[in-house]
């Protein structure tokens, strides 16, 4: 008897990729980097989805993990148990990985030679999320984005074999930007899950506080903080122009979106008066297109 096989990543993962500010594997990009990159997405998107207790109902990424389908609920054995299944991505010799995102990603690991550490990073962060509900300093925050955010745009560079000491450095900053932005966007669905991403030192100095962020919609004080925010994360995604410059072909235009749905999201929030609270500022399609051309002619030296 033959069995059906699984999609090689699931509808629902798909529908979220499509929710991102930027696109993920856009069309113009060759089928293989689609391909590839898809593969890491379906990790991360995984990965998180396991970190906010998002996955399907029924516990069928439980059992996938050799886990009791009601062990889906424990985020930390199910953490534990996803990192041991990505170790068999890596191995050599034994069997290999039960989750179909992961045996997806073998053959991308292998072509691309990828080493373990960006996809560990991730899993970190999301035990991270599950110990650490606030954030104290700024510093604190970034070295959470390290883990969160950063490893992304390492594995983007390492797929398309452009990774050098200098992309490294200005796709960190991106990254951290686009983790500072996606933060700013879901201040409020963050603090239904009893997690704030905002520096507790920048909500004293601007005088917010917990419940300041409950309300339906922001006061001046709020406002006040979401602005400083997001001009850090503007002034981090000013290293965006100087990467996409330093790469060629459709790449540019890949790392282009990446930057561009930053610069859109954050126009998106600065248009709504920094009043995050009713729900996310998303950004518009003209928006990300104007922006995206901001960048590449950034990117050429033309202002």
């Amino acid at each position: 008897m033959t069995s059906t096989p699984e999609p090689r990543i699931g509808d629902a993962t798909l529908r979220k990729a499509a929710d991102e500010n930027f696109p993920v594997a856009p069309f113009f990009l060759p089928r293989a980097w689609r391909d590839d990159l898809m593969a890491v997405y379906g990790f991360a998107r995984l990965v998180d989805d396991i970190g906010d207790g998002d996955l399907a109902p029924g516990g069928a990424d439980a059992r996938r993990l050799g886990l009791e389908p009601e062990q889906s609920d424990d985020r930390l054995a199910m953490l534990d148990a996803f990192e041991t299944d990505l170790h068999r991505v890596f191995a050599t010799t034994g069997e290999e990985p039960h989750h179909p995102l992961l045996r997806n990603l073998r053959p991308t690991v292998r072509r691309r030679a990828l080493t373990p550490e960006p996809f560990l990073g991730l899993i970190e962060a999301n035990r991270q999320d599950q110990k650490i509900r606030r954030y104290g300093t700024y510093a604190d925050l970034a070295a959470y984005c390290e883990l969160s955010a950063n490893p992304v745009g390492r594995l983007v560079l390492a797929l398309t074999g452009t990774a050098s000491p200098e992309r490294i450095r200005r796709s960190d900053a991106v990254c951290t930007a686009l983790q500072i932005v996606e933060h700013l966007q879901d201040v409020a669905e963050d603090l239904e899950r009893d997690r704030i991403y905002l520096p507790a030192e920048d909500m004293e100095r601007f005088r917010v506080t917990e419940s300041d962020l409950a309300a339906p919609s922001a006061g001046a004080s709020v406002r006040a903080l979401i602005a400083y925010e997001a001009e850090r994360a503007r002034e981090l995604l000013d290293e965006g122009p100087p990467l996409v410059g330093s790469v060629n072909g459709r790449l540019k235009l890949l790392l282009a979106g990446f930057v561009g749905g930053g610069r859109s999201a954050l126009t998106a929030i600065s248009a709504a008066g920094f009043d995050v609270l009713p729900g996310p500022p998303k950004p518009t399609k003209p928006s990300l297109l104007r922006e995206v051309g901001i960048v590449l002619r950034r990117a050429r030296g033309e202002r």
